[in-house]
């Protein structure tokens, strides 16, 4: 099948909903129905843990253009085969060695700009990129809805992005079903694969616009109590059987407006009101409990793996709530029955991706410069991490006017972060802008602030055990550079206690180390995978062949908590 292709415009309101809406939306100032918060993991609150072992750093003088940690991550949209795979016209075999190829590629780019995550897309539309018992395989794999494509892309997916010591996050659209087709079709059942968990419960859907509208897609409705712990299960299925670092939801929860056509769910509410009298209180608590009960049975399969959610920019506007940002544009609380303060405030989630799709400047609907502040006074006092979604997509695109033609747009939003240390981290839409590179824009950001590679941010609150230094062996020069050879000491089984990466730091001169030089990434010059059972081994291809130089390394868990550095190894 050939791959949708659609303006660009279109292509951010049909992916990730209509970021750049600046129509307020109608607000209601009733609160929302009180709901106990669950009990969170016992843990610091606040700054992430210390850069370098325990306490090592503290007092430091740092380079805030080169963070220890720092979230680096660009999403990997499959849905109409955004980013990858591009195509799914191909057949067996070619086709899967082309897109194992495309994503390995994808991954070297990451790489090249010293990424340390990808937020890979693998449920679009209530389907699968795995060989799921629940859900059909994708449609954007083979062309052909339900078609086997004859490999697990998921397995690959994750070992893949491991094996460059990438954090791996699953990206999972909770409630799509459909993408619109010609003529309103995109709400037709009979189009599903055969045994769509849709077709056997059409009571779980409904079509918005209705069907036979431009535009017309698939639900599954919110407000089923079935349908919640179906999505439920279907994700589980992938975090139990596969090692990725993070489950990813976006802003998808009830439809975005379209033009008059209200939600069909009256029948729904009728009858599972749980005693709710106002609809949109309902609809939020329905949204409310997905987040809750989604977080909960993760950590209850895999404590050590992440929940985040990249809402819409805007929770509300202080004109419709005094908590609200000072911004006039489309409210997600209102639109989308998203109650993302909520769930940064109670602590459901590990990280929120506010996707703040706007230019600095004067742009009353939604600057960048009032929202960033609004999320980083959202999230302070909690252990949720704030990481910004960046509009890579819009740059140098002439259809997001002339504020979008300044090559260094992208990076002034990642300078103004600086002043907000609450913001640990950026995300990127999508793989294919951030290497389109338009105006050179994603070169400028990348010399400025991605310099050098970064640990991602420490969360505490998760369990972890500590790690032992590892022991360097040799350190030896030859035609490729100097390599190194270590070894890590068995402090730990099972997936806490266990080294599953290093990290890497060179130093100029024989002398003796200063400990200030772990605290940011001014000597930090790779991060690699731990090989397991195995001695370690590293080549740094840029030292010179007339200086001498320090190595020290530290061993990362799977967490990227840090342990004590390695004794200095010199030549």
């Amino acid at each position: 099948m050939t791959a949708i292709r659609l303006p660009a415009a279109a292509l951010a309101v049909a992916l990730l909903g209509p970021l750049a809406a600046t129509a307020p939306a109608t607000a209601t100032t009733t609160p929302p129905t009180s709901r106990p918060a669950l009990t969170t993991a016992a843990g610091p609150t606040g700054a992430p843990a210390s850069t370098a072992g325990p306490g090592s750093t503290a007092g430091c003088d740092t380079d805030p253009a080169t963070p220890k940690r720092q979230f680096r991550a660009m999403w990997i949209s499959s849905v109409v085969n955004i980013d990858w795979p591009s195509a799914a016209s191909l057949t067996a075999p070619d086709r899967i060695a082309a897109q194992q190829a495309e994503y390995r590629a994808l991954l070297d780019l990451a790489q090249r700009r010293h990424h340390n995550a990808v937020v890979v897309q693998v449920r679009p539309t209530a389907d699968a990129l795995w060989p799921s018992p629940h859900e059909p395989w994708s449609e954007y794999l083979t062309g052909v809805r339900g078609q086997d494509p004859g490999w697990d892309p998921l397995a690959f997916l994750v070992a893949e992005a491991h094996r460059r010591n990438l954090e791996f996050h699953a990206w999972f659209n909770p409630y799509r079903v459909s993408m619109p087709a010609p003529g309103g079709a995109g709400a037709d059942l009979d189009r599903l694969a055969p045994g769509h968990p849709a077709r056997q419960h059409p009571e779980w859907t409904f079509a918005y616009p209705p069907a036979g509208v431009a535009g017309s897609r698939l639900y599954y409705d919110p407000g089923v109590p079935e349908v919640r712990a179906f999505v439920q299960t279907a994700i589980l299925d992938a975090v139990r059987r596969y090692d990725i670092d993070g489950v990813h939801f976006d802003d998808y929860f009830y439809p975005y407006p379209s033009g008059t056509h209200e939600v069909p769910d009256d029948a729904t509410f009728a009858r599972y009101h749980r005693g709710f009298t106002d609809r949109a209180d309902w609809r939020r608590d329905n949204v409310d409990l997905l987040i809750q009960e989604t977080g909960t049975r993760i950590k209850a399969v895999k404590p050590w793996v992440k929940f985040g959610v990249s809402p819409f920019g805007i929770w509300r506007n202080a004109s419709a709530d005094p908590l609200g940002s000072d911004t006039t544009g489309s409210q997600s609380y209102d639109i989308v029955s998203a109650d993302s303060r909520r769930w940064v405030r109670q602590e459901w989630i590990d990280y929120v991706v506010p996707q703040l799709y706007w230019y600095i400047g004067q742009y009353p609907a939604a600057d960048y410069a009032r929202l960033v502040p609004w999320w980083a006074g959202t999230v302070r006092g909690t252990r949720v991490h704030l990481y910004v979604g960046q509009a890579d997509y819009k740059s140098g695109d002439p259809a997001y006017g002339p504020d979008w033609q300044d090559p260094r747009e992208l990076s002034d939003h990642l300078t103004l972060n600086r002043a907000y240390p609450e913001v640990l981290g950026n995300v990127h839409f999508s793989a294919v802008q951030v290497r389109a590179n338009r105006l050179g824009a994603t070169d400028v950001y990348a010399a400025e602030h991605y310099s050098r590679p970064a640990l991602v941010p420490a969360m505490p609150h998760l369990p972890a055990r500590p790690l032992l230094a590892p022991v360097l062996g040799g350190a030896t020069r030859q035609a490729d550079g100097v390599r190194l050879t270590w070894r890590q000491p068995a402090d730990g089984t099972g997936p806490f206690g266990t080294a599953t990466g290093y990290a890497i730091y060179r130093f100029d001169g024989a002398g003796p180390t200063d400990p200030c030089g772990l605290a940011d990434a001014a000597h930090l010059v790779d991060t690699v995978r731990a090989v397991p059972g195995a001695t370690q081994s590293w080549v740094d291809p840029t030292a010179l062949p007339d200086r001498r130089y320090t190595y020290r390394v530290t061993a990362l868990d799977r967490l990227a908590n840090e342990s004590p550095a390695s004794p200095p190894r010199r030549l």
